[in-house]
């Protein structure tokens, strides 16, 4: 069993850290934030969404806001995303469906999930999170905040990522390890087209 920890070391920021292993919002949100960004940019965001928003990051009241507004806060600069419109519009979203279907609960997505296999269908019913993103998120709750039902090993990601960054010194190995995969993916799709 792991204990809970203070900070999660994804950012360089000790204050986003914190928020990370504090507020459940916060790591759903970043995982959420995190493609096509550094992991340090994604992880980031919920620091400055919470700054934007008056100093609470609360699923129903951004669900509440009109979505247009909110993406607005998303886009000030510095932006929380690359492509922040679209991003912001998912957020929006990922808030709107838990307060849909887990009381706008954040925690409630994994709470009382008996399996590894349980935990990881809701988290792939959440918008934004594909098979990937879920299973790497299944490896975060497992390694980092101590959420572990039945087989969760099984269930979460089996490739170095950021469930693997246990301090923020780990952030440059494990994005070594994913460029060499996405090397080795490519090699085997171009040896296949032969």
């Amino acid at each position: 069993m792991v204990a809970k920890p203070s900070a999660l070391h994804f950012t360089p920021d000790p204050e986003a850290n914190k928020l990370l292993a504090k507020e459940p919002l916060a790591v759903l949100l970043g995982m959420l934030l995190d493609q096509q960004v550094t992991m340090e940019k994604a992880f980031s965001g919920p620091l400055v969404l919470k700054q934007r928003l008056g100093g609470t990051l609360d699923a129903s009241a951004i669900a509440a806001m009109d979505q247009d507004a909110f993406v607005t806060i998303c886009c000030d600069r510095p932006a929380i995303h690359r492509f922040p419109g679209s991003m912001g519009k998912r957020a929006h979203e990922l808030c709107r469906y838990l307060v849909a279907n887990h009381q706008g609960k954040a925690e409630n997505v994994w709470k009382g999930a008996k399996t590894g296999e349980e935990l990881l269908q809701r988290l792939k019913a959440l918008p934004g999170y594909g098979d990937d993103k879920a299973r790497i998120f299944v490896g975060i709750l497992g390694k980092r905040l101590g959420v572990q039902p039945a087989g969760w090993e099984v269930a979460a990601a089996d490739w170095a990522s950021i469930a693997d960054v246990d301090s923020f010194d780990r952030i440059t190995e494990i994005r070594d390890a994913k460029r060499a995969m996405k090397a080795a993916k490519k090699s085997v799709k171009e040896v296949k087209a032969l």
